[in-house]
């Protein structure tokens, strides 16, 4: 990791970071080197009729944007390297994984957010995002920062496939959902907003109970969109927390003589994985006899080694994001009057928290073995 630092107070962080977003990291990842930016058209035939997506803002292309909340990048410097240098209300400075996955799979180009006013039919069949930066499995975590709830997004899907019998009648739609591959991806800002940083589920539950806790609420997630018809289900862990630039800025103290991933962190999202990829095994024994099929992603291993060994993938800096200092900025901290990097593509983290479209981009190819799996079952 890059040994540059920049000194700021830690309180002060922390106040700045109860105003600013920390709609943290939860990716799809495997290992892998990164590659051109050029298109993928999958070389099978694939009766995926659409991909769903849900969770945070690694997978929110701009529902935010039309929702009552400071959790946005729908300007400058976001959206840079995007079709026309447009800020769609990603936060990157372009594509997300979701997005080379609907290409690769020959359905769309681009995965759009469900609350556009402006979806026309033909790009609701396909797939949409129903995700929100700054959301999660807690009910307290999208409180926070009054964004889109997990529940909520399961009552979207419900307005959604409304929308799609209206279409193509009610049997149709309902083989249409069933052919469709969901991906769910939070967790992290249950854990290093609502549970770390802020000290209200800390005087309830120690880390393990609070694992357990979010692990309970999530399967439930999963059993609501198995009764919405959810058959091809992929499920993201979370990664390394402790090595997130504005994680280490948060924890740094006079003690520590150059930045590094904070262990505490760290642990508790391994050992939340454990538990996950136990109780999803369980849960496809249950349902095995309708066919579903659950997909554990493993973002944890990926990520941290190419956090670690960054030069091994093409990057010149892993330890701050593009985006101002690299260490605190993220959504309206990273604004048209913040100075950004040359070039983001030599980056991992785009602003403090998100990843760079070189990294999704990086992240999906490593991860086609899994989304091949999904796409043929």
């Amino acid at each position: 990791m890059s040994s540059s630092t920049h000194q700021q107070s830690p309180s002060l962080l922390r106040y700045q970071l109860l105003y600013c977003l920390l709609a943290v990291l939860t990716l799809p990842v495997s290992g892998g080197r990164r590659s051109s930016e050029q298109q993928h058209s999958g070389v099978f035939n694939t009766s995926t009729t659409a991909i769903l997506v849900f969770g945070d803002s690694t997978v929110d292309p701009g529902n935010n944007n039309f929702i009552p909340t400071v959790f946005r990048s729908d300007f400058p410097p976001y959206g840079r390297d995007f079709l026309n240098h447009e800020p769609t209300g990603r936060f990157t400075n372009g594509r997300l994984a979701t997005d080379y996955i609907a290409s690769y799979a020959g359905i769309k180009d681009l995965i759009p957010p469900y609350l556009d006013p402006n979806l026309e039919m033909k790009n609701l069949l396909t797939g949409v995002s129903f995700a929100s930066a700054g959301s999660g499995f807690d009910p307290l975590t999208p409180a926070i920062s009054n964004v889109i709830p997990l529940r909520k997004q399961l009552d979207y899907l419900k307005e959604y496939k409304k929308r799609v019998e209206l279409g193509m009648g009610k049997d149709r739609a309902e083989a249409h959902i069933k052919k469709a591959a969901f991906v769910v991806s939070a967790g992290t800002n249950d854990f290093v907003l609502n549970y770390f940083l802020l000290p209200f589920r800390r005087q309830i539950y120690s880390v393990s109970s609070y694992q357990r806790f979010v692990i309970q609420l999530l399967m439930d997630f999963l059993q609501g969109l198995w009764e919405e018809g959810g058959r091809r289900i992929a499920v993201v862990g979370l990664p390394p927390i402790g090595c997130l630039p504005i994680v280490i800025t948060l924890n740094l103290d006079k003690t520590m003589l150059t930045r590094g991933c904070v262990e505490s962190y760290s642990a508790a999202a391994r050992g939340f994985n454990q538990i996950l990829k136990k109780e999803l095994k369980s849960m496809q024994s249950k349902l095995a006899k309708d066919n579903v099929k659950f997909y554990y992603v493993d973002s944890y291993g990926p990520l941290a080694d190419m956090i670690h060994n960054f030069h091994n993938y093409g990057f010149e800096e892993a330890g701050s994001g593009c985006c101002g200092s690299g260490y605190v900025e993220a959504s309206f901290l990273c604004n048209p009057k913040t100075y950004t990097c040359p070039d983001a593509s030599k980056y991992v983290f785009w602003d403090s928290i998100h990843p760079t479209q070189a990294t999704y981009h990086n992240i999906f190819l490593a991860g086609r073995p899994i989304v091949d799996a999904m796409l043929k079952h």
